[in-house]
C-alpha cells in the first residue's frame, strides 16, 4: 500500500494521533504526514503511506493557505485560544476596511518571524513549549518566510460590549510559517494585542478541503477493500519535478543502482523524476563532477 490520503484533521486532536490512528487502520507502521496542525485547528493534513512517506519533504516543502480569525483587544501565552490572557486593551474604535487591508498588507512578502514560545522549535536541545512550561524563557532564533497573500474574506465583526474586533483573513503562506504569530504582528502594527482565534487550513500539498477526508471515512473504505480510492500516487507530491518514462532496459539498469548518461535520459536538467509504467520509481540528480545522473531518492526499485 503506497500512496497520499489528504486526511481531514479534525479538531481536538494533534497530528501525531491522526498518524497513531492511521497506523491501526491501514494495519502499516509506515505512514508520515506534512506539517503539523495543531489540537485546535482543522484542515487538510497530506498524509503518505508506505514507499511515499520518503516524499514527505516534497509535501512540506509546498505552500499552504489558511483561513481564520484574529481578535483585536487580548494577547494570550500561546497566541491563540489555548493560552491564558496576559495582556488586553480596548479597541475604542473599530479599524475600517482600508486600515485593515493596509495593514495586513504590511506582512506579505519576505518576513522575519520569531516562533512562539508555546511552539515546538527546539533550542539548545529543547522544544520551546518544554521551555514556556518550565517557566524559563529563552533566546528564540529568527526564522524567514514568505507570505504569499494576506486578505480579508468578509466584514470585520466589533464587539462593542467588550471593544475587541475580529478580522477574518486567508493567508497563503511557505513552509515554516506560524499563523499565531501573523495574528500577533497584526495586532502590533496596530498597537494591540491580538490572537488568532480561528484557523482552518484549505489547502496543502496540493490538496485542498474538497478531497480531504476524515479518519471514519478512511476506515469504512478499508473495511469495504476501497482505500485505493481515497489514495493519490507519490506524483502528487512531485509533479514540479521534470519526469523521464523510463524503458525496460533504463528499468532493469535502475534497479541494480545505475547512474544514467545525459543521452541516455535526453533531459538537461538538475533532478528527473524516473518513471516506469506509470509509477515514479526514483529521483535522480546531475553530478557535475562525475557528469552523471545519480540516485537521489529511491522510492521503490522492485517489480
Amino acid at each position: 500500500m503506497d500512496g497520499i490520503i489528504p486526511v481531514y484533521k479534525e479538531r481536538g486532536m494533534t497530528s501525531h494521533d491522526v498518524v497513531f490512528k492511521l497506523r491501526k487502520i491501514l494495519h502499516t507502521k509506515k505512514i508520515g504526514h506534512s506539517g503539523t496542525l495543531d489540537p485546535n485547528v482543522d484542515g487538510v493534513l497530506p498524509v503518505a503511506v508506505g514507499h511515499a512517506t520518503k516524499a514527505v519533504e516534497y509535501l512540506v516543502n509546498s505552500g499552504k493557505i489558511y483561513r481564520g480569525a484574529i481578535t483585536l483587544g487580548f494577547a494570550t501565552t500561546t497566541e491563540d485560544l489555548d493560552g491564558e490572557v496576559i495582556a488586553s486593551a480596548p479597541v475604542v474604535t473599530p479599524f475600517d476596511d482600508a486600515t485593515i487591508d493596509a495593514t495586513l498588507a504590511q506582512l506579505t512578502g519576505e518576513i522575519t518571524q520569531i516562533p512562539p514560545m508555546f511552539s515546538a522549535v527546539k533550542v539548545n536541545g529543547r522544544k520551546l513549549y518544554e521551555y514556556a512550561r518550565a517557566g524559563e524563557s529563552v533566546e528564540r532564533p529568527e526564522r524567514h518566510v514568505t507570505i504569499g497573500a494576506f486578505t480579508q474574506i468578509k466584514a470585520s465583526e466589533y464587539d462593542a460590549q467588550k471593544q475587541q474586533q475580529t478580522i477574518y483573513f486567508e493567508v497563503h503562506a511557505s513552509k515554516g510559517t506560524y499563523v499565531r504569530t501573523l495574528a500577533v504582528d497584526f495586532g502590533k502594527l496596530l498597537d494591540l494585542p491580538a490572537t488568532m482565534t480561528d484557523l482552518t487550513r484549505i489547502k496543502s500539498g496540493g490538496f485542498d478541503l474538497t478531497q480531504a477526508v476524515k479518519l471514519s471515512e478512511i476506515a469504512e473504505k478499508m473495511e469495504a477493500g476501497t482505500v485505493e480510492s481515497i489514495m493519490f500516487p507519490i506524483d502528487r507530491a512531485l509533479g514540479d519535478i521534470p519526469a523521464v518514462d523510463m524503458t525496460d532496459a533504463h528499468w532493469a539498469k535502475m534497479k541494480n543502482g545505475a547512474w544514467f548518461g545525459r543521452g541516455e535520459l535526453d533531459v538537461q536538467v538538475p533532478v528527473v523524476r524516473m518513471r516506469y509504467q506509470d509509477d515514479t520509481k526514483a529521483l535522480y540528480h546531475w553530478d557535475d563532477e562525475k557528469y552523471l545522473y545519480r540516485p537521489l531518492k529511491i522510492f521503490n526499485n522492485q517489480d
